[in-house]
């Protein structure tokens, strides 16, 4: 996308998101706000498979410890819930790398079993360590926000990320990842160190998804508990960077909207003879949009571009 139309573009979501506090009730600013949270976590997945390549359905386990971050050093220490999203930055940016070493030696199919071991097994540690993560029970950060701050904080927080991956992937960085995508081995050949860029791709990612699992705790009530990190959040994860369009920074706001809203919009909807109609009527708009949108709303930007040029 060229520069101007870009800004423009980027100036005019900016204003609609200005102005949304003033337009929606309480409920559907806490909406809004939960799709700046998944907005962030798809644009750090999105990074990682998008650009590198590596398939993650385990980003919903770095949500977890950011989330776990945020409660803990509210819970203990009362600290400024800002400062616990930086911590959570952090501390998932190690864990990312600390995680992308071994991935190293797997590709394909067989990282994304590795990293989908990592959902399930990261959920439970809270049991392992229940004296000090609460077990089943959770934990509850000493501070509890209102629906504004939640959509300010969160939606300030995804414009500042979001230029910071842009600033990333625009320059030697984004090229070396690029590389690495399209083929390793000449991504090699070219003197681009590959254990370097695979492992700090995956902190970066992983720093993202911790940060909206910082925010994903204060849109609980500040309540952090293993439930509400299970597999199903990876997966949605992953379903919005599909629906975004992997590559491309221009349909992080579909993909986060869809699997923000769509859980929400389906459970409304009647499924005769079903007592799961919410999933029901998520999987079938995943098909939908899969087989219309093969390429995610930003293949459907260019397309679009493509035909104004025509």
């Amino acid at each position: 996308m060229s520069r101007l139309p870009a800004l423009v573009s980027l100036l005019a979501v900016a204003g609609v998101l200005a102005a949304l506090p003033f337009l929606l009730s309480s409920y559907n600013i806490s909406l809004a706000a939960q799709v700046g949270i998944f907005f962030i976590a798809v644009l750090g997945l999105n990074i990682l498979t998008g650009y590198t390549g590596q398939i993650s359905i385990g980003h919903g386990a770095f949500m977890a410890i950011g989330g776990y971050t945020t409660a803990v050093l509210s819970r203990d220490h009362d600290t400024n819930l800002v400062v616990t999203m930086l911590a959570a930055f952090a501390i998932c940016f190690v864990f990312g790398v600390l995680v992308g070493l071994p991935a190293l030696r797997l590709s394909g199919v067989y990282l994304a079993l590795v990293t989908f071991a990592l959902a399930i097994s990261v959920p439970q540690l809270p049991l392992k360590w229940s004296s000090f993560l609460g077990g089943r029970d959770g934990v509850q950060a000493s501070r509890t926000v209102s629906h504004l701050w939640l959509y300010a904080v969160a939606w300030s927080a995804a414009a500042i990320l979001f230029v910071l991956a842009w600033l990333i992937l625009r320059g030697r960085v984004g090229r070396a990842f690029r590389a690495v995508r399209d083929s390793e081995i000449a991504a090699v050949a070219s003197g681009i160190e590959l254990p370097v860029y695979k492992t700090l791709a995956f902190g970066i990612s992983a720093a993202y998804a911790g940060v909206a699992g910082s925010l994903f705790v204060l849109a609980t009530n500040g309540f952090a508990a293993p439930d509400e990190f299970a597999v199903v959040l990876s997966l949605e994860l992953l379903i919005g960077a599909a629906v975004a369009g992997l590559g491309s920074l221009w349909g992080i706001l579909a993909g986060a909207a869809f699997v923000g809203l769509l859980p929400a919009v389906s459970s409304s909807v009647p499924v005769i003879g079903s007592d799961h109609g919410r999933d029901v009527v998520f999987g079938a708009a995943v098909v939908l949009v899969m087989l219309l949108l093969p390429g995610g709303f930003a293949g459907l930007l260019a397309r679009l571009r493509q035909l104004a040029r025509a």
